[in-house]
């Protein structure tokens, strides 16, 4: 099974590679070859999910290549692929052949099979190759129509942002590597550092965890997201990038609990999370804002369930939000092909001029909003029981996000199913159908949402915490499950009756929520301004003092160099050499003077020289 397990990660991220550099000339067949790929993959997925598999290849001395499937894992492929296939599907309606399809494509593909290597990476020198293969390909396809500096603006805010998080990651690894981990940096071996490496190890990860799923004080990015093409925000928002964090805190949930100040630090992140984003998609006025704004909430709900010890809950929660929401999102993209709008009050009626689409989205959003009997009542219950274990405080907190859950997403349906202004039918024309090709993975998600309904909850939630834990996990008393349920039913009947008037609270109270929080503006004057004042100055450092100085010192020697060329200085020295050239010469010609060649000359002369060393001697005595 090993060689399965090599085949899930590695087709999707070749094939995505190959059509993504092939370009225009795949175009045609790139839709047909990118959905085989996939359901290749799920079908790849259920086998690993059933047989646990392991496959390894060596790397680095002592930190191999190595991926696994077990229980979450196991779940969470399965879950990636088959959410995949329905977004790969839609999208061969939705991105049209004038769209550069072997590219979009390729990338949705590489951002895939980068989701199911960071899944089932089972060492952190694996995790960061996903992560980061992840980062890479979000940019490139939230930044899709690139002709478009707003968009490209759009990616690079997110890309900046996630990628100041995920340094985090980098962190943890080098204080595992000198905590004593280095054998493999395996993820499961993490919580036995010693302190002070275990206290960076639980901070380096929960920074990554929370910049990547958007959660704050880093949730503005995933605005700033919704400029990518419909079918991305699906994949981006159900079951790849911005669930990423989330999968990690419930995969490192141990290394949470060995820290003790790592459980609560998240749970109330994810608290806070949840019902502060949750207030943030009430006060939206566009639907893909709004479902932006209530991905962050919906995912806060799994960080809480990380951070109270509820993996039970917080995987079912990962799952069907998984499919609640890239339903929701690609009805949201079908509405913006057929009727070119996604501003709430211009969707009036959206749902009664397309059927499907719009029991599509009646479902998924009664889905987020835990209206019984739908699924994520059921779990966000199990997070809620985990939640009441830690205290009432945050049981408190969770159970008001879930609350203003229900208000968002009814106010999504009221605007979509309200009749529009001179409406006299819900036929729809048939230009402004959708398609079978797009209208089948609307239904195919819709029949998931439902397939983890209440009456099912018991079992399923039975079998989920088998899969994942040996230990038993709190389960939702009568009363819990009650409770939620009317605050539920109770905010989505007032939401409805409120419909589109609005909220009794200050107009700049309303806008700054609106404006999520003003966390971008918070985040450009506490970090991007100061830094790129820094980069100026030292710029202007450079520029007028560095490169003035190395200017002035060139011109100095230049000068120098003229002064020796032309000076007193090389007069002296010329004069110096010819002289000495002078004078040896002249000792020469003396020396060579006596130089005749014949034997009676130098008898003669050592004759006189002998003759005046005599007279010289006589007269020193």
């Amino acid at each position: 099974m090993s060689a399965a397990l090599w085949a899930l990660v590695a087709l999707p991220l070749v094939i995505g590679c190959l059509l993504a550099t092939v370009g225009k000339v795949a175009d045609r067949n790139a839709p047909i070859a990118a959905v085989a790929t996939s359901v290749a993959s799920l079908v790849l997925a259920c086998l690993a999910a059933f047989d646990h598999p392991t496959a390894e290849a060596p790397l680095l001395a002592g930190l191999p290549l190595r991926f696994t499937v077990d229980g979450l894992s196991g779940l969470l492929v399965v879950t990636v692929t088959a959410v995949t296939v329905a977004i790969l599907v839609f999208s061969v309606w939705d991105v049209r052949p004038r769209e550069a399809r072997a590219r979009f494509f390729g990338l949705m593909l590489l951002f895939s099979g980068s989701m199911l290597a960071t899944v089932t990476a089972s060492n952190l020198v694996v995790l960061l190759m996903g992560w980061e293969i992840m980062g890479a390909t979000s940019w490139a396809l939230i930044g899709y129509w690139w002709r478009d500096p707003e968009r490209v603006d759009a990616a690079n805010t997110a890309f900046v942002t996630t990628r100041a998080a995920d340094l985090g990651l980098y962190l943890a690894a080098g204080a595992a590597l000198v905590g004593g981990q280095s054998e493999s940096l395996a993820l499961d071996r993490l919580d036995r550092a010693d302190d002070p490496w275990l206290a960076l190890i639980t901070a380096g990860v929960i920074v990554a965890a929370l910049g990547k799923s958007a959660q704050l004080p880093f949730s503005f990015w995933l605005s700033r997201a919704m400029q990518g093409p419909s079918p991305v925000s699906a994949l981006l928002h159900s079951a790849t990038m911005v669930v990423a964090g989330a999968y990690l805190l419930l995969r490192l949930q141990p290394l949470l609990d060995a820290s003790g100040w790592g459980g609560p630090v998240v749970a109330w992140t994810g608290a806070g999370t949840a019902l502060v984003l949750g207030l943030v998609a009430v006060a939206q006025s566009d639907l893909k804002q709004l479902l932006a704004a209530s991905s962050c909430a919906q995912i806060g709900f799994m960080v809480l369930a990380a951070g109270a010890s509820g993996v039970t809950g917080g995987t079912m929660q990962l799952m069907a939000h998984a499919a609640a929401k890239s339903l929701a999102f690609l009805v949201a993209g079908a509405w913006l092909t057929l009727l070119g709008a996604k501003a709430l009050p211009a969707l009036r009626g959206a749902a009664r001029r397309h059927r499907t689409a719009g029991i599509a989205f009646t479902v998924a959003a009664l889905t987020l909003a835990g209206v019984p009997p739908l699924s994520l009542w059921a779990a966000k219950d199990a997070v809620l029981a985990a939640a009441l274990e830690d205290g009432g405080w945050l049981y408190a907190a969770g159970l008001a996000a879930a609350v203003v859950s229900a208000a968002y997403s009814v106010k999504a349906l009221w605007f979509v199913w309200q009749p529009s202004s001179g409406e006299r039918g819900p036929a729809p024309s048939k230009d402004y159908r959708v398609p079978v090709v797009g209208g089948v993975p609307l239904a195919a998600l819709g029949v998931a949402c439902a397939a983890l309904s209440v009456p099912a909850f018991p079992p399923v939630r039975d079998a989920v915490e088998r899969v994942l834990t040996d230990r038993a996990e709190p389960v939702p008393a009568a009363w819990e499950l009650v409770l939620s349920g009317a605050f539920a039913l109770a905010a989505s009947a007032a939401a409805w009756a409120w419909g589109s008037r609005a909220l009794p609270i200050p107009t700049a109270i309303r806008h700054w929520f609106g404006d999520w929080l003003g966390l971008e503006a918070t985040a450009r004057a506490l970090f991007v301004r100061p830094v790129l004042g820094l980069a100026r100055s030292l710029a202007a450092f450079d520029d007028r003092v560095l490169d003035r100085g190395v200017e002035g010192a060139a011109r100095g020697v230049l000068r120098l160099a003229r002064h020796t060329d032309h000076g007193t200085e090389q007069r002296v020295v010329d004069g110096a050499v010819e002289g000495v050239a002078s004078f040896t010469g002249t000792l020469g010609r003396w020396a060579r003077r006596p130089q005749t060649g014949q034997l009676h000359q130098y008898l003669a002369q050592a004759v006189a020289a002998f003759t005046v060393l005599a007279v010289v001697f006589v007269l020193v005595r």
